[in-house]
């Protein structure tokens, strides 16, 4: 009986991580959200640990996985903090879109921003929930894209992740 690389769930088969050559063993859950039909939840905690493993077939669909759960902060977190070897981070991102076919975020200057960017706040934020105020001029490096809704993004100001509205920000160079 051959179990699911990332959850261990029984009655696992190969499936091609295209594009490439590697194959992951999932169970039908898994192979469902590889494919992009993946509804937030705690079944999804097994991938903190699966994102660890020394195989390369694991992490990429691991990664993948987590990058489909841009709602669960857990799994934002765990990006952060994961390190993949730079080809296998590689075979992770080909194929992956930036965002929803189609959904381009764009700075206050209409220039396209990408994840991982570096923007500047180009005025005062409050930040709803807090009583923090992020400061114009402030820096928020390693952006991530909302996927969709073309007019925000995510960034940490002050140790906190905030979702900003990319008309408030500048793409640094």
């Amino acid at each position: 009986m051959t179990t699911c690389i990332l959850c261990t769930a029984p009655d696992a088969s190969p499936v091609s991580l295209t594009p490439g050559q590697d194959v992951a063993v999932l169970c039908l859950t898994c192979a469902a959200g590889l494919a992009g039909d993946i509804t937030p939840g705690p079944r999804w905690r097994c991938l903190g640990d699966a994102v660890w493993s020394e195989d390369a077939a694991t992490q990429i669909a691991a990664y993948r996985m987590l990058k489909a759960l841009p709602a669960e902060p857990w799994a934002a977190e765990l990006l952060e903090t994961v390190y993949l070897d730079p080809d296998v981070l590689a075979r992770a991102q080909a194929g992956q879109g930036a965002a929803v076919a189609g959904v381009e975020h764009r700075d206050s200057n209409g220039v396209l921003l990408a994840a991982g960017d570096t923007v500047v706040l180009t005025k005062d934020l409050p930040v709803k929930g807090s009583s923090m105020v992020a400061k114009r001029g402030t820096a928020v490096r390693g952006i991530r894209l909302v996927q969709d809704n073309a007019g925000q993004i995510e960034g940490k100001v002050n140790g906190q992740t905030i979702v900003i509205l990319c008309q408030f920000v500048k793409k640094s160079a």
